[in-house]
């Protein structure tokens, strides 16, 4: 697992990281439902899509838009076991550890949260 300042850094220089933006209807989404329920669905998703040793559909599990999760995912690299290996060193061909997991919904909430940020701001 790699630290956070390192990580987003790394995707800040990806120009396919970066061309991922929450539409208004994820927007609206996250702000209504708040940051908290939507990190639950984060959970959720992660331990169902990715923990798996070999998930179904890996490199295709996580569709590109249908709630801020998935395009935090995608921008993230958080979005299937490939893009964990590549980018946050986390090993392909076995279980995702409970703390793994959990560290991926760190990410993901530092995406969220700065895109909550960025949009509070006008920007």
């Amino acid at each position: 697992m790699r630290a956070l300042d390192s990580l987003f850094n790394a995707l800040h220089r990806s120009p396919f990281r970066q061309r991922f933006k929450l539409n208004a209807k994820d927007q609206d989404y996250l702000q209504q439902k708040g940051l908290n329920l939507v990190l639950t669905h984060a959970e959720t998703f992660i331990a169902q899509r990715l923990a798996p040793a070999h998930p179904p559909n890996d490199g295709q599990q996580t569709p590109m838009r249908g709630h801020p999760v998935f395009v935090a995912q995608h921008a993230t690299a958080t979005c299937c076991r490939g893009c964990l290996a590549k980018w946050h060193h986390i090993p392909a061909g076995r279980a995702l550890t409970l703390e793994e997991q959990a560290y991926i919904v760190v990410v993901i909430e530092r995406w969220l949260t700065q895109r909550l940020t960025s949009e509070a701001l006008g920007q």
